[in-house]
């Protein structure tokens, strides 16, 4: 499923994992914006944050890993959306011994790949710390271990990375996302 020309009623990216490469996405209304954008869309900002995504996905590519999705606030009608979010399928033992963490850092010059919530730093300006990546990309991609829980939602249900990338922080409202492709 290609990337829509427009967004929900919502602002949304409509449902859906929508694929694409790099290229699709750069030209696509999530970095273009959408016909009816307004002057304040920062379409270099967006182009900024693809950047950061196809370096970060590149290196994961790398170490054998090729289901790849891309969401957030990146996948919304959104002036200047603040980041990109994904996620990842690999292999939980992987991550749980370090080896993923010691592949890719191998492969970036910043040495920028840790999910340990220690590592997190404040970003001026935010309340909320970001990790290593996002600092450096403005991107933060997390690993899923399919089959198993990731995350709870707001009543305590088990709530997997690709149900909880597929709706909107705020309002609920389900989304679409993108999944990249070779």
């Amino acid at each position: 499923m290609a990337i829509p020309s427009s967004f929900t009623v919502h602002g949304l990216l409509p449902l859906g994992a929508h694929e694409a490469t790099f290229a699709e996405l750069r030209a696509s209304i999530l970095v273009r914006g959408a016909p009816e954008a307004p002057t304040t869309w920062d379409a270099a900002w967006r182009e900024r944050l693809v950047d950061g995504a196809e370096i970060l996905v590149g290196q994961l590519r790398q170490v054998g890993i090729t289901e790849i999705f891309l969401d957030g606030s990146f996948v919304e009608d959104k002036d200047r959306p603040n980041d990109i979010d994904g996620y990842f399928e690999v292999d939980a033992l992987r991550v749980a011994r370090g080896d993923l963490q010691r592949e890719l850092n191998a492969l970036d010059p910043y040495k920028i790949w840790t999910w340990d919530h220690t590592a997190r730093r404040s970003h001026r300006g935010s309340a909320k710390k970001q990790l290593p990546m996002w600092h450096q990309y403005r991107v933060e991609l997390y690993p899923h271990y399919p089959g198993l829980v990731a995350l709870r939602d707001q009543w305590g249900n088990e709530l997997q990375f690709p149900s909880a990338f597929r709706q909107q922080r705020d309002t609920g409202y389900r989304k679409g996302i993108i999944k990249i492709v070779l």
